[in-house]
């Protein structure tokens, strides 16, 4: 794997840098990856046709929902007190739900659903308040991105209130992300992947290179390879120049192994949280036209995916790791790294292949991934 940060073929375009024209719809998936979807679900083909029917069968896909924006979104600690915040995440994935459900049926109810939600949000959303206002903007600012790229280029009908949408997130959305947060790594990661989306969306190329320069730094400093030395990397702006603060950050574990994350003594639920944040934001540069996937990016997600799928999947916890236990809860998180890592590159990939076949059709975390066994299980493109 290249570490350079360089392409993995010859040239001088980095693989972090904004591509001279944006690809649409980009974020996260593509349209040549909807399409290899959508014909699998008509086809009635598995895994996909159980993916769709379980996302069609949930409550964001409803053509009954009714939008419940609010002007001022305040999310405290593990998002109590709690004003706004379910409702803008759920609102969020729902708008991403149906402009999926749009692309593989052509109803255009399901468009005009995620219209609905988009506009109901970017009329009334001023701000959003409290200590987790960075997490909860990253978190409905992801989905948001998605389903805004969806509708804005593949729907033939009309949204006469894009721009406004637009606005929205360059506006409210896009300010509180870009300057990233001195948190655990699981913030950063998906404010970037929030960030990146959407400059993809505006087509801002200013906010697509600091996002991913911070992103770059952020993986690299979340999961632990031994070619980083004897310590793991740290994001400057934090002041871990102690091996004693590093140990304390990442969560009293004091033992480096290839594959471990920042947070994997805290909790396999946030450490899925960062995993699926660096395979999101890998796979909208893919499509975009540029490699991350053959820098060290691709290299950290791969053994993060491994290492947390064999322990996930209830092999033994030495003493050495996390005391001995770890809890376990990594989430529906492995389908877009491993389909890239092992389908399109051909990558071993056991424990991660196990967990990944054992959980589909893979569902959403009500947070900010949804249904990922539709868009990208054994998907070639």
């Amino acid at each position: 794997m290249l570490t350079t940060g360089l392409l993995s073929w010859p040239g001088t375009q980095r693989a972090d840098a904004a591509p001279a024209t944006f690809v649409h719809p980009g974020v996260t998936v593509s349209r040549a990856q909807l399409d290899f979807a959508r014909t699998k679900v008509l086809a009635g083909a598995q895994p996909w046709k159980g993916a769709y029917d379980q996302m069609t069968a949930s409550p964001y896909a409803s053509l009954s929902r009714t939008p419940k924006p609010r002007a001022v979104v305040e999310c405290g600690p593990y998002s109590d007190p709690n004003y706004g915040c379910t409702d803008e995440r759920e609102d969020a994935i729902a708008a991403y739900t149906d402009a999926l459900a749009w692309y593989i049926t052509r109803d255009d109810r399901y468009a005009k659903k995620a219209i609905e939600l988009m506009d109901a949000w970017s009329a009334t959303l001023t701000s959003h308040t409290n200590s987790n206002a960075p997490l909860q903007t990253a978190w409905a600012g992801a989905s948001w991105a998605k389903a805004a790229e969806l509708i804005k280029h593949t729907y033939t009908g009309t949204w006469s209130n894009a721009d406004r949408f637009a606005t929205l997130l360059r506006n409210v959305y896009l300010p509180r992300l870009i300057n990233g947060s001195n948190s655990n790594g699981n913030w950063e990661l998906t404010m970037m992947e929030a960030a990146v989306g959407i400059s993809v969306f505006l087509e801002d190329k200013a906010s697509y290179d600091s996002a991913m320069a911070r992103f770059r730094t952020r993986t690299a400093a979340y999961v632990y390879l031994s070619s980083d030395g004897g310590l793991p990397k740290t994001v400057p702006s934090q002041n871990l120049n102690t091996r004693d603060k590093i140990v304390a950050y990442w969560q009293g574990q004091a033992t480096f192994v290839t594959g471990l994350t920042q947070e994997t003594c805290r909790d396999f639920v946030h450490t899925g949280y960062g995993i699926s944040a660096i395979s999101h934001v890998a796979e909208t540069s893919r499509i975009q036209g540029q490699d991350l996937y053959g820098t060290d990016v691709g290299e950290r997600l791969r053994q993060a995916l491994g290492f947390q799928s064999k322990y996930e999947l209830g092999a033994a916890v030495p003493s050495w790791l996390c005391g001995g236990s770890v809890k376990r809860g990594l989430g529906p998180i492995t389908e877009v790294g491993y389909n890239a890592l092992h389908n399109r590159l051909g990558i071993a990939m056991a424990n991660t292949q196990t967990l990944t076949e054992q959980n589909r059709p893979a569902g959403t975390n009500n947070l900010f991934v949804a249904w990922e066994t539709l868009t990208d299980g054994d998907n070639p493109n």
